[in-house]
């Protein structure tokens, strides 16, 4: 129970990061693709990131101890899952229950959503599923065969041919399963009315907001965890090299948003969310750089310097939160400035 509960938390945990990392290309993607973002397909994707890392620790993890390390068998002999339940159930009588009987079941059961998430999100059939599973659980196989690929000497867990049988079957079932969700809601083809604009509601807005400080957020500690291991392996001291790679990281962040802003008039969370302004008062470089100062480029670097600066951080937060639920379409201070309306991109210029 112990093996089954940290197998499922590593993979919910590394499922989590996946969809952090993937976020905002996911949004981006979900309004080309399909007009809009979804609640409901948010969740199936999110369970696909989780999933794909389950498969892979509830049969290679945990890893076995070097100090008390066993070889496993193997069994080539297709089907042999048969005999053994006509065996087990003879002695126990159960034909539900058993071990032998559940372990099969398990087999197929773990498999299942793979089929599932192939048709509902990837629109593939059940062909391609059948394929998909019998290649994943063929690596999963050989990865146990070689002792993950040769880091161990010998298996650590039993390689089983019935096991590409039955996970090769949930796969095939998961996909007819996928049947009881409308056609309408399958495959990753571009929906009919993707390019039909949309209202620009508040929910929208925050969904644009959180691409941005997610984004940069990102982006500029991903720069600064790179440059600070290059600095500590050259200067091996981690104390001088943490506040140098914060900055530049910050100004790495900051710096791309002003580019992107500066190019294109939208920070890239609407562009991720298919937003912009309308033309206003202000001259177009003068309302792009009010574009920036009032967003996530400009809270990154407020809320890295030194006070009383830091502060104007909090002031841009608490003025963005007043402004979002001051104005129905959520137009923040950059509209509020420049008397600009936020529109959906797909309405002609």
């Amino acid at each position: 129970m112990h093996n089954i509960f940290g197998s499922g938390l590593l993979a919910v945990l590394l499922g989590g990061v996946v969809a952090v990392l993937a976020f905002v290309p996911f949004v981006a993607l979900s309004y080309r693709r399909r007009g809009g973002l979804s609640f409901g397909r948010s969740i199936l994707w999110a369970g696909a990131a989780v999933y794909f890392w389950a498969i892979w620790t509830y049969t290679l993890v945990p890893l076995p101890d070097t100090d008390d390390y066993r070889c496993a068998g193997r069994n080539l002999r297709p089907f042999e899952f048969v005999d053994e339940i006509r065996a087990a159930v003879a002695v126990s009588g159960r034909y539900l229950t058993d071990p032998a009987v559940l372990q099969v079941a398990l087999n197929v059961l773990l498999f299942v959503p793979l089929g599932f998430f192939l048709r509902v999100l990837g629109g593939r059939g059940i062909l391609v599923a059948g394929l998909v599973g019998l290649a994943i659980s063929g690596i999963i196989e050989t990865t146990q065969l070689t002792g993950v690929w040769g880091v161990f000497p010998c298996a650590y867990r039993v390689f089983d041919v019935d096991d590409l049988i039955t996970n090769t079957a949930g796969a095939l079932l998961g996909s007819l399963v996928a049947f009881v969700v409308p056609r309408k809601h399958r495959g990753a083809a571009k929906s009919p009315d993707a390019e039909i604009p949309r209202p620009v509601t508040r929910g929208r807005r925050v969904l644009g907001i959180l691409c941005d400080v997610l984004g940069i957020g990102l982006l500029s500690s991903g720069v600064a965890v790179a440059l600070q291991a290059v600095l500590i392996l050259l200067f091996d001291d981690p104390g001088r090299t943490g506040a140098l790679a914060s900055a530049v990281g910050t100004g790495v962040g900051a710096g791309v948003w002003l580019a992107v802003i500066l190019g294109t008039g939208r920070s890239i969370g609407d562009l991720a969310t298919r937003v912009r302004y309308t033309n206003g008062a202000l001259p177009t470089w003068l309302a792009r750089t009010l574009r920036f100062l009032t967003g996530a480029g400009a809270y990154s670097v407020l809320s890295n310097v030194a006070p009383p600066w830091s502060l104007l951080s909090v002031v841009l937060v608490v003025a963005t939160i007043v402004l979002l639920f001051t104005w129905k379409d959520g137009r923040g201070l950059t509209g509020w400035i420049g008397r600009r309306r936020l529109v959906d991109d797909r309405e002609g210029w």
